[in-house]
């Protein structure tokens, strides 16, 4: 198995990708692919003080990198020789089992789809974050790459997050829940009432488990396994949870250091406050899987460092042991939706 990385993508690279790599090939049975400007990578290596790759990694020299200003229409036609790019057509080229980027989230949809290209069938690719929640974890799907979907997009990505979650999760019957703004089934744009039907029907074949509608507050305790919504709202819905998690954690800190006695509370509270840190820790989760594109490619956040890197990797590993791309294209025909079904243009 070989895994590619963007080495020059995020904002701590070059060294955290190569951190992050460098345990993962020490760790896990992989060839791994540092894709980058070679000179700077090298001056990261001596920086970091590794002398020598471990067995089975090596570096790809790429000489450019995509910003985080640029156009994603444009990012194969201007930064053809960035280490993105570069990485993804290695990919296409089956140089590559699995391609992992921590860099522009617009330019690495954009590039996948056109160079790794779309499962056929597939009508748009998903981000699918695996999120904590009250009863463990579920899968949010789309998280950003599809903005504004029509409500076949919406039943395509409901049977790619159901599978994903069998895969990843190891829920046999994950629960699918379409985000709303109710639970009763006349909730929503014309886009949710049709996409509604639509994943009703797929239930009744079989396919999915859908429950209905899910509102956004009950995402976190656990309402779902995989929650269905556009790109917008989801992206909405993932920024509002980091953001509490993040608001409860400096809550809490202030609370326990308040004093003598918040204090002795806290050394008393230590274990449960790291499990509750470690849960939304989402350098453990690795990165954000692209579902419908035809091979691997995990989005791994702009800020990861060594750790989630490592985690990205594992990911990645887990992707391709698991073949999810794979298994979504032998069951495109089902999960196929006409424009007739949707009743929506």
């Amino acid at each position: 198995m070989r895994i590619i990385l963007d080495a020059m993508g995020g904002d701590n690279a070059p060294d955290a990708i190569i951190l992050g790599a460098v345990r993962a090939a020490n760790e896990f049975a992989a060839e791994l692919v540092l894709v980058g400007r070679g000179a700077e990578i090298l001056e990261a290596l001596k920086r970091l003080n590794i002398a020598t790759l471990p067995k089975g990694m090596e570096v790809a020299n790429a000489e450019d990198v995509v910003d985080m200003h640029d156009d994603p229409s444009t990012v194969i036609r201007r930064r053809r020789d960035s280490s993105m790019v570069v990485g993804l057509q290695m990919l296409a080229a089956k140089s590559g089992d699995a391609f992992i980027s921590a860099g522009s989230t617009g330019a690495l949809l954009s590039a996948s789809s056109l160079i790794v290209k779309r499962i056929p069938g597939i009508r748009r690719a998903a981000l699918a974050p695996v999120i904590p929640t009250a009863e463990g974890r579920c899968v949010l799907i789309d998280s950003g790459a599809t903005v504004e979907c029509k409500p076949e997009f919406l039943a395509q990505f409901a049977c790619m997050g159901s599978l994903f979650a069998k895969s990843s999760l190891g829920i046999a019957n994950p629960r699918v829940g379409l985000l709303n703004i109710g639970d009763e089934d006349n909730k929503g744009t014309p886009v949710q009432r049709a996409a509604y039907g639509l994943l009703q029907e797929l239930d009744r074949t079989g396919l999915i488990h859908f429950t209905g509608n899910i509102e956004a507050r009950a995402v976190p305790l656990g309402g779902a396994d995989v929650v269905v919504s556009d790109g917008f709202s989801g992206n909405v819905l993932l920024k509002s949870i980091e953001g509490t998690a993040q608001f409860m954690s400096q809550q809490l800190k202030k609370i326990f250091t308040k004093n003598l006695l918040t204090k002795l509370g806290a050394v008393f509270c230590k274990s449960g406050l790291e499990e509750l840190k470690a849960m939304s820790d989402y350098r453990t989760v690795g990165g954000t899987p692209l579902l419908g594109i035809s091979k691997p490619v995990i989005k791994a956040h702009g800020s990861s460092d060594d750790l989630a890197v490592f985690h990205a990797v594992r990911q990645a590993i887990d992707a391709v042991q698991h073949d999810l791309s794979g298994t979504i294209r032998d069951q495109i025909n089902q999960m196929s939706i006409t424009k007739e079904q949707s009743n929506v243009e």
